[in-house]
């Protein structure tokens, strides 16, 4: 009999669909005292990575130019049988080319607004943020996965 375990894993296809249709990525970067810094983001991704982007002098940035380990949970569901996410494990890489900065605000700006959100007025209004800006793509190293739908109501 397979372990539960191996019952609620997602295969790679499901969760590249599952990241695709969520919203929220919580990020978790080495502090300056050694707790975690966790906030939440929003995300897209964006040449083939998932990133998100974030103020230059964010403690985000701080935290990954001092080491770039991050962890990231993107999570969902109400009740135990509902719970379904995705653990991503690795490094964050800085983005702070501003030519992509403003594709990725771009990218972003059209999964959380709708293709509504890249008019000739919103522009400007995504360059001056690009400006102020960087991104960071999330190198993965590993993930860990669960999707209790899997299981059919029983736990």
């Amino acid at each position: 009999m397979a372990s539960r375990r191996s019952q609620i894993n997602m295969s790679d296809a499901e969760i590249e669909a599952y990241l695709a249709d969520q919203k929220i990525l919580n990020v978790a970067t080495n502090g300056p005292s050694g707790h975690p810094h966790v906030v939440a983001m929003w995300y897209e991704y964006f040449e083939g990575e998932l990133c998100f982007w974030t103020f230059a002098k964010s403690q985000k940035i701080v935290n990954l130019r001092r080491d770039a380990k991050m962890t990231g949970l993107v999570e969902s569901g109400d009740t135990y049988n509902e719970l379904r996410g995705v653990e991503l494990v690795g490094a964050g890489r800085i983005i702070d080319d501003p030519t992509a900065v403003f594709e990725l605000g771009k990218r972003i700006g059209v999964k959380y607004n709708g293709p509504g959100a890249i008019s000739e007025t919103a522009l400007p209004f995504i360059e001056a943020q690009a400006r102020k800006r960087l991104g960071v793509a999330f190198q993965i190293e590993r993930t860990v996965s669960w999707d209790h739908t899997k299981l059919g109501g029983s736990y």
